[in-house]
């Protein structure tokens, strides 16, 4: 069978794992290169994307790395050029990365804002702006923004908000460029992962905490990383040809629940809740 992404390039930024286990952007990394495409690995640390590397070349696959803050104009734009000077083209962007920052609008301070924004919004800004012409002398492309359900619901009090207003405002983009960008066959999507367990989501989290999380969504079970790059990959192909704009929830149900849906999978009455 003809692999899915043969002759694809792909770029994914936060590429690297940033502890034990998989991230998002590691597993998305690998599941493309599995299905034959090409892909630049960036991250702005060298230690956390040399392991993705690793496994993609002991599986067969081709990549390539940079690192850098992509957070800069420019650190974007060499990355994208480097992208097309290894492989001499770019057919897929996936903008993966991602940082959380707690607080409400009373203990968030003026750094967690604009960091936020910086890291979950402007990196997909600058990628976006030097992949595009690539993509624009093709008349193709697929580019895969990682959002986050926490954009549309607040999943507990302890909701980590800059991160969730970053990630709100990820959803806008995306939607506004799949219609500035399509006439080029340009298609751009999200990926709003749920209560996922990966290293970023479940730092700190207690076994209490996990099952909780894994009883409050329909299917009764805890997503990975993995579940997150099958979606990326769907959309990095043409079988998702004709899918623009779309914000694809990966959540096990959370976001089609409400918390009187759930009481009898968490154990709850509705008397005891009360």
């Amino acid at each position: 069978m003809k692999a899915r992404l043969s002759r694809k390039v792909a770029v994914i930024t936060g590429a690297g794992s940033s502890s034990d286990g998989i991230g998002t952007g590691q597993a998305i990394s690998i599941a493309l290169a599995r299905e034959g495409c090409k892909v630049l690995l960036v991250d702005i640390d060298s230690e956390r994307v040399a392991n993705t590397l690793s496994i993609i070349e002991a599986e067969g696959g081709s990549a390539q790395v940079f690192t850098g803050d992509i957070t800069q104009e420019i650190v974007a734009k060499e990355m994208i050029n480097y992208a097309v000077s290894c492989f001499g083209t770019l057919d897929i962007l996936v903008n993966n990365l991602g940082v959380m920052f707690y607080g409400d609008v009373l203990t968030a301070s003026e750094h967690d804002w604009e960091e936020s924004y910086r890291l979950n919004v402007r990196s997909m800004i600058y990628c976006s702006k030097y992949a595009i012409p690539v993509l624009e002398q093709q008349k193709q492309g697929s580019i895969i923004n990682l959002s986050s359900s926490l954009a549309l619901r607040a999943a507990s009090q302890s909701l980590p908000l800059p991160y969730s207003v970053a990630k709100g405002a990820v959803i806008s983009l995306t939607t506004t460029m799949a219609v500035q960008h399509g006439k080029d066959s340009i298609r751009v999507n999200a990926i709003l992962p749920g209560l996922l367990r990966t290293p970023m989501a479940t730092k700190g989290l207690s076994q209490d905490e996990l099952e909780t999380r894994r009883k409050s969504v329909p299917l009764q079970t805890q997503g990975d990383a993995w579940d997150v790059a099958m979606a990326a990959v769907f959309l990095a192909s043409d079988e998702s040809k004709w899918i623009t704009g779309v914000v694809l929830p990966v959540d096990g149900g959370m976001l089609v629940t409400t918390p009187l849906s759930m009481l009898d999978s968490l154990g709850l009455t509705p008397d005891s809740s009360s």
